[in-house]
């Protein structure tokens, strides 16, 4: 098994990743939302909506 980071050998310590910095550089990409899992939920889009709508009136009111 490789690596899903670099394409290295794994480590039994850290599989399936080589190292303590590969796995941090996966966690980093989970945490930034460069990985995410789509929802097809009409609750999860609903929320999602509301929030980007709040957001939008919240930068509106806010002097530039």
């Amino acid at each position: 098994m490789t690596c899903p980071i670099c394409a290295s050998d794994t480590d039994p310590k850290y599989r399936p990743f080589c190292s303590k910095r590969c796995a941090d550089l996966d966690l980093a990409k989970w945490l930034n939302g460069t990985y995410s899992i789509a929802s097809t939920s009409p609750e999860d889009q609903a929320e999602a909506l509301d929030e980007l709508e709040k957001h939008h009136i919240d930068s509106q009111s806010k002097p530039h």
